[in-house]
Formats: C-alpha cells, sequence, structure tokens
C-alpha cells in the first residue's frame, strides 16, 4: 500500500459524499465561517477569510502532499456542509491528524459517516499507522462521535484553549491501524 496524499479520491456513503475540495467551494465555504456554534466548537477565532484567500487556500490544498481536504455535500439536499480533512502528514511514521466540521446539518448521522468514511481511506487505501486528533470540553457531541467510531482517550491537556475568556481542557485521542482492523469503526459497545 502506498501512501500518496497527492490522490485525492471521492468517498461516498449513504449520507454524505467527500468530494476533493476545489477553488469553487470556497464561496459556500467562507458562508460557513461565519457560524458561530463551528467556531466556538473548533476552538478557532472567528477569521476575516475573503472568498478569494480561501479560493487560494483551496488551490493549494488540491495538490498538497500532506493533507486531504474533502467538502462534506449531504446526499439527501446536495448541498456542501462542512469539511473533513486528512492533515499534519508524517509519512516516515504513517500518522496525520484528522478535523471536521458541520454546519447547517446537524444532529443527522452525517458527521458520524463522514468520520467513517475519512478513516476508512486513511487507513484501508493509504496505509497509515495513527490517526488522531484534538476535542474541546466544551464538544461532548463530537467526542461521542468520535467514540462511536473507535477513537481512543490518550490524555487531556488543561487548560489548551483560551476563549471567550475561559479556559477549555482538550482531550487527545487517536485509533491506530491494528483497532481498526479489529473493528472497523464499528467498535463493541
Amino acid at each position: 500500500m502506498s501512501l500518496d496524499f497527492t490522490r485525492k479520491p471521492t468517498l461516498t456513503g449513504d449520507l454524505v459524499t467527500l468530494r476533493p475540495a476545489r477553488r469553487s467551494d470556497a464561496a459556500v465555504l467562507h458562508g460557513y465561517l461565519d457560524d458561530r456554534e463551528v467556531s466556538r466548537l473548533t476552538g478557532a477565532s472567528q477569521r476575516a477569510w475573503t472568498v478569494q484567500q480561501l479560493e487560494d487556500v483551496y488551490d493549494r490544498w488540491s495538490t498538497a502532499d500532506d493533507r486531504i481536504v474533502w467538502v462534506i455535500i449531504d446526499n439527501s439536499t446536495g448541498n456542501v456542509v462542512g469539511e473533513s480533512v486528512l492533515n499534519d502528514l508524517d509519512s516516515h511514521s504513517r500518522w496525520c491528524n484528522f478535523r471536521i466540521w458541520i454546519s447547517a446539518a446537524r444532529d443527522r448521522g452525517l458527521g458520524t459517516e463522514a468520520t467513517w468514511l475519512t478513516l476508512r481511506h486513511a487507513f484501508e487505501e493509504q496505509g497509515l499507522n495513527r490517526v488522531e486528533l484534538q476535542v474541546y470540553d466544551f464538544n461532548p457531541r463530537a467526542r461521542h462521535v468520535y467514540e462511536k467510531v473507535g477513537f481512543v482517550l490518550e490524555g487531556t491537556k488543561r487548560q489548551a484553549l483560551l476563549f471567550d475568556g475561559t479556559w477549555v481542557d482538550a482531550h487527545d485521542m487517536a485509533m491506530l491501524a491494528e483497532e481498526w482492523n479489529q473493528h472497523h469503526g464499528h467498535p463493541a459497545k
């Protein structure tokens, strides 16, 4: 299995399709940057990105060898509703970071399926050994999704984020290839 993040396939599930992000997605995704809940749950401050800046970013990311950025498409509407990303690739040790965000289409299982599709690609197609993430304490819904597909809590960084004047803990989670191979994103309850 060859590790190649320049290969950016479309991944299709029942609820969502993950399509490589492209320049033309910038206008839609730009509109979601003002979503206060997305900003809070991801710990991101609202950035003053212009559509042009996002177009340039998606152009760069479309050929990057250290990340795969997909837009999440809600199959029931055909609308782009967020991003799923494998990034910060360490090709020598075969691990990377995972992040995801969804706007305007929550609580319908889209994030769970997008996470599962991304992990299946990471482990079964790319041959990664480890995928890790960080989730903030004020985002239990995301942590539930990560645990549901088999991420394991590895530790907590206390007061890792100052957000709106309040310190927030960050939880480090990861999944290993051997774990994925045992449960394929469906660990025993």
